[in-house]
């Protein structure tokens, strides 16, 4: 990695390939707010017709999403082999499955919660803006350089 890497080292990313980032990874972090704090947490997902869905029970997240379903949604991943990393972040709307059809559907997702008890509902997160962007992952020794010169 050059000493003299900026920031126009970042890709910016279209929403195609943002999606095609999603699909090779489960693991990503919801975003909601309940009484007013922050709240993140771990879900699995799925990526379906541009849309990221994934599996919940009853609790604070399913209550939270229930009441204020504005959500930001991020993931991110790094091949060790080349170091390029990547990250992308959704903000939108939860939307609860519901209806006949949506149910029929959802046995179509291959979705299976990583933990047990039940998760009986299937949330999709329909995005308003998704944003994305790929980078070379900075050798350490880079930072430590700045750190003694600046």
């Amino acid at each position: 990695m050059e000493e003299n890497q900026t920031h126009m080292d970042v890709e910016e990313l279209e929403s195609h390939q943002c999606l095609e980032l999603l699909r090779a990874v489960s693991l990503g972090h919801l975003a909601v707010s309940h009484d007013d704090m922050p709240q993140i947490f771990p879900i699995n997902f799925t990526v379906d017709h541009g849309t990221v869905v994934f599996r919940t029970g009853e609790g604070t997240k399913l209550k939270t999403l229930r009441a204020q379903p504005q959500v930001a949604f991020q993931a991110d991943g790094v091949n060790q082999e080349t170091g390029v990393a990547w990250s992308v972040m959704i903000q939108g709307k939860a939307e609860l499955f519901g209806g006949i059809e949506e149910t029929l559907d959802s046995f179509n997702l291959m979705l299976f919660p990583w933990e047990s008890g039940p998760k009986d509902q299937f949330v999709r997160i329909v995005p308003a803006s998704m944003t994305g962007r790929r980078f070379k992952v900075a050798d350490p020794l880079t930072w430590w350089k700045h750190m003694r010169h600046g």
